[in-house]
């Protein structure tokens, strides 16, 4: 039976792991699996990575570079671009994009891209399990029959799973060890194989009946996020426009011990989980005839958030007797969230775009982000690309308008307000002591 024969293998120490797209999600695994002593490969087609990754280097914050010199010095881990090796591995591991059509249908390119190398160099004893965020319905509709047509069979052959990844981008508290992980197999068989290979790294490990509810629960997980942020992006709205301080709102609100969970407004949302997953949720529902209403309205609120921040610099300006043709315009942040590097999908972006369209002088100042490009297709807008500027004092004196998209911990607010003549607080970053001490005029989310 291969689940027993797999599961010996895991247990003495013997069963080598490949894992497909070494990102934010790929890289933290191979290294928390090599650091436990298993043999990891990573599959890439970035040439980049691969040489980074055999040299000892991380090319990602959230994974030390300590850690990966010692997981490859240990021979432990190691990358390559040929997927031919794949057939040494005894569990294979799906970690690649799942991004959206123009059409905001999802994309499986890169999951059908991978299943098909796999399917190449598919042997008898193996373990497929898929993390990348998916419809439900991915795993045993689409993988499996791909699989199959190898001739090999599934609970015979090889086994087949569903195990969402959550990783939190820059959340030092939260790490993949520590995270519980959900496990659900197309079979029993393959739940249980599953489980017990992330029993070997993962503190907590929720196993669930079946590929589909483990896949569900992702895209519930972030849409639940979607939803309530959309919620608190409305509030903001509205509060705005009745004068009264959001934050001051929600800590009142926040005091009540029961029926309520804070969510906090911002500029929009961004990342690739938050504002993708519930597209794929509402795009199956379509399938089935179903309308999700609720999660199209939260879109709808969410995404119109970076327009309600260039109306807050438009009013902000309008009440110095200026412009917002010719304004020069600082942004304080361009990540999707606090300190870390990446842009995808983030707010600042559309900000940028719809200053841009107004005639702005736009800048921005992110001690994580040295270039904006707008080519590619985790950006919004168009134009010329960006470098970060140095925030010296000239430069905060210099701008009409400072806004603060992305509160990054290493940024001296108290200096900005100091110098600044107007601060657009998209975060809730001027707080306490810093407000209160504010030389700058604060126009707050």
């Amino acid at each position: 039976m291969i689940t027993t024969e797999l599961i010996d293998l895991i247990k003495d120490g013997r069963a080598r792991v490949g894992i497909i797209g070494l990102g934010y999600v790929g890289l933290p695994l191979a290294t928390e699996f090599a650091s436990r002593g298993v043999a990891a490969t990573g599959f890439e087609v970035d040439e980049r990575k691969v040489k980074e990754l055999n040299a000892g280097r991380s090319y990602i914050g959230d994974v030390a570079g300590e850690v990966v010199r010692k997981c490859v010095d240990a021979g432990k881990l190691k990358a390559t671009t040929d997927f031919a090796h794949l057939s040494e591995c005894d569990a294979i591991i799906i970690c690649v994009p799942t991004p959206l059509r123009k059409t905001k249908e999802p994309d499986v390119s890169f999951i059908l891209a991978a299943a098909e190398e796999i399917k190449k160099h598919l042997r008898r004893g193996q373990l497929i399990i898929l993390e990348s965020t998916t419809y439900p319905g991915t795993t045993d509709e689409v993988l499996l029959p791909m699989l199959e047509e190898t001739g090999l069979k599934l609970d015979d052959d090889f086994l087949l799973a569903f195990s969402p990844e959550r990783v939190d981008p820059g959340n030092p508290e939260f790490k993949t060890h520590n995270i519980p992980k959900v496990v659900g197999g197309v079979t029993d068989d393959s739940t249980k194989a599953a489980a017990f290979l992330y029993s070997q790294i993962v503190n907590d490990v929720h196993p669930v009946t079946s590929a589909r509810v483990a896949e569900a629960a992702k895209l519930l997980e972030n849409t639940f996020r979607a939803v309530n942020i959309g919620m608190a992006n409305e509030m903001a709205r509205l509060c705005y426009a009745l004068s009264i301080d959001t934050w001051e709102v929600i800590r009142a609100a926040a005091t009540k011990p029961f029926g309520f969970m804070p969510f906090y407004p911002g500029p929009g949302i961004g990342g690739h989980c938050i504002p993708l997953d519930p597209h794929y949720l509402s795009w199956k529902a379509r399938q089935h005839g179903f309308d999700s209403r609720f999660i199209g309205l939260a879109e709808e609120v969410n995404s119109r958030m970076p327009d309600h921040v260039v109306q807050l610099v438009s009013d902000g300006l309008n009440d110095d007797r200026k412009a917002m043709n010719g304004a020069r315009v600082l942004l304080l942040g361009v990540a999707y969230k606090k300190d870390i590097d990446d842009v995808r999908e983030s707010p600042a972006l559309s900000i940028i775009d719809r200053l841009r369209s107004k005639g702005c002088d736009v800048r921005y100042h992110d001690p994580f982000v040295k270039e904006l490009r707008f080519d590619d297709a985790h950006t919004t807008g168009s134009g010329d690309p960006l470098d970060s500027v140095e925030l010296t004092d000239e430069e905060i004196k210099q701008s009409d308008c400072i806004v603060i998209v992305t509160n990054h911990s290493a940024v001296d607010y108290q200096r900005v307000v100091n110098l600044a003549s107007l601060v657009v607080d998209t975060r809730n970053a001027l707080n306490g002591d810093v407000r209160n001490n504010s030389a700058a005029r604060i126009i707050r989310l």
